[in-house]
């Protein structure tokens, strides 16, 4: 297979150091901290339009990851699950993806952002715009995942 190179486009700011600090997910926190996705200023023309998006998806290299597991037990279940069938960080492309709330730009190329779940300084990839009619499937499954839901607040 091919390798890859991948450039980020900017970082992100969050009030956790390490991903040991990270809440499991980003609904977690109550309420969310706000944060910060800082975009590089050869990449913020792509932010023109942004406004009025009440949510986008942030997807970033978690460069901090534990080495590799394709399968492992998950500390909240009894039963081994392989790595594609999880959101655990030990990926072997460390990519990872969060739907965040935006909340408008603090200054240029600075994006404020909630729902995040990612340590200070990590790598953004990509910003693209949550579209409902798009993005969402309300009827989705969560497989062995379901009795372990994270509850959304408010």
């Amino acid at each position: 297979m091919a390798h890859l190179t991948m450039t980020p486009i900017g970082n992100l700011e969050t009030p956790w150091a390490t991903p040991g600090d990270c809440p499991r997910n980003g609904r977690q926190p109550d309420p969310p901290p706000e944060c910060r996705a800082v975009v590089a200023p050869e990449y913020r023309e792509g932010l023109l339009g942004l406004e009025g998006f009440s949510h986008l998806i942030l997807l970033y290299w978690m460069d901090r990851a534990p080495a590799p597991k394709l399968s492992f037990t998950p500390p909240f279940d009894d039963r081994p699950r392989g790595v594609f069938a999880t959101r655990a960080p030990f990926r072997p492309n460390p990519v990872a993806l969060s739907v965040v709330r935006f909340h408008g730009f603090a200054a240029p190329g600075v994006l404020r952002v909630t729902n995040l779940d990612c340590a200070n300084g990590t790598p953004l990839l990509d910003i693209k715009p949550y579209l409902p009619t798009t993005d969402a499937e309300p009827e989705a499954s969560m497989g062995w995942l379901a009795p372990h839901a994270t509850v959304r607040a408010g």
